[in-house]
């Protein structure tokens, strides 16, 4: 499906705190609001930073049509994130959306998913169990993180499938990598993936091994939004890709090139 992009001021609603790494923007459209599908992504202009030139990518955590809402779970790394958590309540944004293609989510009722995420990679996959639980499919979430600190929005997903911990210091949950969760052992019709690079590897290497079809949310460095400036070039099989106007989702059977390097 087609969507059409928009440039909007949104009005931030509320924001919040999370820890010291990240914090929470509710955005109101204040109108009729574009569609937005699980794994697309905006980009939001930062204003009043001079080091700060270019619009910065920003997945979308969780939207709500209806009320004419989107939230962004956003990390804080660099110039352009410590701007955006200035913000206050009641100040705009200006942001391009919807942007990306985003996660495949035609499974039937009774399905079995696993959405595996790690660090700011856990923002698009509320969205997406929000979608898939409303389709009836069956969900397990795994959360992964250095220490519990580093997961800040486990609650969330509680309400759309069975979630599960794997923190590296044992601090919550399991203790271990994402993909050494007892849970991701178990059989599924899909894996969903986002996060650190070397971990969406290593999930999309065991689904291979396994036969399961799995997509991953590629997180290049991103400038432009709409493939121009191709920064953010990928290598599939099917020859070189813009992660931002082909992605960022993609599915691993044809990213062997990828997953092996």
């Amino acid at each position: 499906m087609f969507l059409m992009k928009e440039i909007h001021d949104f009005k931030i609603l509320h924001r919040h705190q999370l820890g010291e790494s990240y914090f929470m923007l509710v955005l109101g459209h204040g109108g009729t609001m574009q569609p937005v599908a699980p794994g697309q992504f905006v980009e939001v202009q930062v204003e009043g930073e001079p080091k700060v030139m270019l619009r910065r990518p920003i997945s979308v955590h969780d939207v709500d049509e209806k009320a004419g809402t989107m939230t962004l779970l956003v990390q804080i790394v660099g110039n352009g994130t410590r701007r955006l958590a200035q913000l206050k309540e009641g100040e705009r944004l200006n942001v391009v959306y919807p942007l990306g293609h985003g996660f495949s989510t035609d499974l039937a009722a009774g399905s079995r998913a696993v959405l595996v995420g790690g660090g700011a990679g856990t923002a698009p996959l509320l969205h997406l169990a929000k979608v898939l639980k409303a389709k009836g499919v069956d969900c397990t979430i795994i959360l992964g993180g250095r220490n519990e600190n580093l997961i800040p929005v486990r609650d969330a997903f509680e309400p759309f499938g069975r979630l599960c911990i794997a923190t590296d210091d044992g601090s919550l949950g399991h203790k271990g990598l994402v993909t050494q969760h007892p849970a991701f052992a178990e059989s599924y019709d899909m894996v969903y993936t986002c996060g650190p690079t070397p971990m969406m590897k290593a999930v999309a290497r065991s689904a291979a091994e396994r036969g399961l079809r799995c997509e991953v949310s590629l997180e290049n460095m991103m400038a432009c939004g709409v493939g121009a400036c191709l920064c953010c070039v990928t290598d599939t099989d099917q020859g070189h890709r813009c992660v931002c106007k082909d992605g960022p989702v993609f599915d691993t059977a044809k990213m062997n090139k990828w997953m092996n390097v």
